[in-house]
């Protein structure tokens, strides 16, 4: 049996060069076999940024009442706040916290999607 030259692998296969692929790849064949898609790489995605949308639809103020009808940080209509149950929190999205606009807008968006605001 020839070898190359500077190994001590044959040149056209044999057992003792297969023996020495196997032994060489069996940690490759395992981390793959154990990395699997799940620990590939992490979602990014963490919903919508709605600080984010806040800037766009009322330059980000929580508290923005400019009388269009649309109200807070959100800019919600009153009947979209009511629906999604902001009138647990205040009367008016404008007058809730911004937390308590984002638990809302969360529940409006759960019940007719990111269309409700422009911005999104």
């Amino acid at each position: 049996m020839t070898s190359r030259q500077g190994t001590n692998l044959p040149v056209h296969g044999g057992r003792r060069g297969g023996a020495l692929l196997c032994l060489l790849l069996a940690p490759v064949a395992a981390l793959a076999l154990t990395a699997g898609p799940a620990q590939a790489a992490a979602p990014s995605w963490r919903g919508p940024d709605w600080d984010a949308i806040a800037q766009c639809e009322s330059s980000g103020d929580w508290n923005a009442n400019t009388g269009n009808g649309h109200y807070g940080g959100l800019q919600f209509k009153q009947s979209s706040w009511e629906a999604a149950g902001g009138r647990k929190y205040a009367p008016r999205a404008d007058l809730a916290t911004r937390k308590e606009q984002i638990a809302v807008a969360e529940r409006l968006a759960a019940m007719q999607g990111m269309n409700a605001w422009a911005c999104a």
